[in-house]
């Protein structure tokens, strides 16, 4: 037969056959498992070593430091201002050792993390005495070489009566329920009694004592080459350098072999009424706590120490 002729009337021509894709479509490039794999350990080596080295958040689980750290504040700690040593990597995965790369001491007043001597887990204390520094408690009241660490007397620090916030199955401030008050703005807060503390450099922060305990009391030690004297600021609800007894504190002083970095400042802080509803983080938020920064305040000229009793 003849193929059909175009019509050069019309104008029009032929329609070419059309080309029919196959149905399994283009070729795909391949995807390298093997290549992404290794991106990914790199990746988390890389997040490892940032927080091994540099810094990494940490989370308040405890009062024992209150009123400048309260239970659902979240900060970041900075692992290099006292050198790296066993307790820098993450997950402590290295054994206990004495050695330290590029080591020093801190400074009277800051607040560090430090692994105790029979737990894997991070506590968070403030350093009150140095190496060679002799130090005593005498009614709550540090006496360091022989000169008792000023202690003024501050209006009541106010903290939130966050209910909600639960420490070993009950609630954070139950220790405070006598401390309890209503603000004329119809909201519930503790205001427990409160001092300020300066010691010799000038570093000043708030602490709270509200009872009479045992560890008011310790009779002078040394401390020895290498260690630093770590306490709570909430003094009598912390388990630090003045608890002696085994698995109960820190037992006297640390090793700085054992400290693992500095706290530096609050990111975040959550009051306990959160759940896993993402809505409910927001109303949780405790918004005034941001960005606060945890280095003590210096002040240009110490104050007397008031009276102490004998």
């Amino acid at each position: 037969m003849n193929s059909p002729r175009p019509n050069w009337r019309s104008g029009t021509r032929p329609v070419p056959a059309r080309q029919i894709e196959p149905i399994d479509g283009p070729a795909r490039e391949r995807v390298n498992w093997l290549s992404e794999a290794g991106g990914l350990v790199v990746m988390l080596l890389a997040v490892l070593a940032f927080h091994s080295l540099v810094a990494k958040p940490f989370y308040i689980p405890s009062g024992s430091m209150m009123p400048n750290l309260l239970v659902g504040d979240r900060l970041i700690v900075s692992k290099y201002p006292y050198g790296w040593s066993w307790v820098s990597a993450s997950f402590h995965i290295l054994p206990r050792s004495t050695a330290r790369v590029m080591g020093s001491t801190p400074e009277y007043g800051d607040i560090v993390i430090v692994t105790p001597p029979y737990a894997n887990e991070d506590w968070i204390k403030r350093v009150v005495a140095l190496p060679g520094d002799r130090i005593e408690v005498r009614r709550g009241q540090i006496v360091l070489n022989g000169t008792p660490v000023p202690q003024e007397v501050e209006p009541p620090v106010q903290l939130r009566a966050d209910d909600s916030q639960i420490c070993d199955g009950r609630p954070c401030l139950e220790a405070y329920e006598r401390f309890r008050v209503r603000l004329p703005s119809g909201r519930e807060v503790f205001e427990p009694p409160t001092w300020r503390e300066t010691l010799p450099n000038g570093a000043s922060y708030l602490v709270i004592d509200h009872l009479n305990q045992p560890l008011d009391t310790m009779h002078e030690i040394i401390v020895p080459e290498g260690h630093v004297f770590l306490m709570g600021d909430n003094r009598d609800h912390s388990a630090d350098s003045r608890e002696m007894r085994p698995g109960q504190g820190l037992g006297g002083p640390v090793p700085l072999a054992d400290v693992g970095g500095r706290a530096e400042f609050i990111t975040f802080s959550l009051d306990g009424s959160e759940s896993w509803n993402p809505l409910s983080w927001w109303s949780g938020l405790r918004t005034e706590r941001a960005w606060s920064s945890l280095r003590p305040v210096i002040r240009a000229t110490a104050p007397q120490a008031q009276g102490i009793a004998e």
